[in-house]
């Protein structure tokens, strides 16, 4: 590039020594940085929302004496959606050139992936109970050793 002596802006040689414009398709990282805390902002008192009633749920099962109760898909399908809207967000983030904020969003979705996967752990082990040991496995107390027969 070749600078005129009475310019500082810069001349392309194959435009016809018109200005350098910067490439509209990429933004600078200031525009990304603030558009990704913005999002994180708002996506904070959700997600914070999303787990207290989750928690606030689980209350109500406190005293739950079902032998196997069935498995409870709301909070898994809470977190997913959350996960699925970060997703959407970092995509659009990452195709409209703000690397910055589609990365940022990228490690939200993961962490909330895991927060995903976690409920739905919780769930199957609420539904599905460890059996109880069966006779052979239960240990022998020393009063009970001659009264068998």
């Amino acid at each position: 590039m070749r600078f005129e002596p009475t310019s500082r802006i810069s001349r392309l040689p194959g435009n016809d020594c018109r200005p350098g414009r910067p490439s509209e398709a990429r933004s600078d990282g200031f525009a990304g940085g603030c558009i990704s805390l913005i999002v994180l902002l708002v996506e904070t008192p959700v997600a914070f929302l999303l787990g207290l009633t989750s928690v606030i749920r689980g209350w109500g099962r406190a005293d739950e004496q079902i032998v196997a109760p069935a498995m409870d898909w709301v909070p898994v399908l809470w977190f997913g959606g959350f996960t699925l809207g970060v997703l959407v967000i970092a995509v659009i983030f990452l195709y409209s050139a703000h690397p910055f904020a589609g990365a940022v969003q990228l490690l939200v979705a993961a962490i909330a992936l895991s927060f995903t996967i976690a409920a739905w752990h919780g769930q199957y082990e609420r539904a599905h109970p460890p059996k109880p040991p069966t006779r052979a496995g239960m240990p022998r107390t020393p009063s009970n050793h001659g009264t068998d027969r």
